[in-house]
């Protein structure tokens, strides 16, 4: 397993953590931000990171056959962690802003392990839970790469390569530093 410093020293070498004034998606600033999609674009980097995430997983010892994840962000996490622990991967997507399941997938009695890239709030994870259990899936656990919800995601338990946690201000109320660094808004989302 990755050690806390190789990890970082891996999202560092692929510019998955950023330093400078961010805009997150709850408009919150940070002068953090992590882009697990810089790690997908090195597959030998990625792969080490996600097989460490894998041991972790496998440690816990749940009881799951399945791995999802929602898309785009957590895709190619999913498909990775899910071949290093021998199970099959789905996905759910977002059609007309919500997620579906779709592409002939099937979940009806299944148990499964939700896997994104990084988890704050865990809204998207939790949109995926949804989605599933109403199709009759039980939600095993979730995981993530990074987890930067220090506690305050209403996910109770999730299993993280790395946590971080970055302190986050209002526009209101930055720190000096970050008034006179123009903010970027990097994220996925739109809203």
């Amino acid at each position: 397993m990755l050690t806390q410093e190789e990890t970082i020293k891996i999202l560092k070498k692929t510019n998955s953590l950023l330093e400078g004034h961010f805009i997150l998606s709850s408009g919150l600033r940070s002068e953090k931000y992590l882009q697990c999609a810089q790690l997908m674009m090195y597959p030998d980097s990625a792969e080490k990171v996600c097989k460490s995430l894998a041991e972790k997983i496998d440690n816990e010892k749940l009881d799951f056959d399945l791995v999802a994840s929602p898309a785009l962000g957590g895709l190619l996490v999913g498909y990775q962690v899910s071949k290093f622990l021998n199970v099959p991967n789905i996905f759910v997507e977002r059609v007309n802003n919500e997620f579906t399941l779709r592409r002939g997938f099937d979940c009806k009695n299944k148990k499964i392990l939700i896997i994104e890239d990084v988890i704050t709030t865990g809204k998207s994870s939790l949109e995926c839970s949804k989605c599933l259990q109403d199709l009759g899936a039980k939600i095993a656990g979730y995981a993530c790469i990074v987890d930067r919800s220090n506690g305050s995601s209403k996910i109770n338990k999730i299993i993280s390569q790395i946590d971080f946690n970055f302190p986050v201000f209002s526009e209101n109320d930055l720190p000096e530093h970050l008034k006179n660094i123009k903010p970027i808004k990097p994220g996925s989302r739109k809203n």
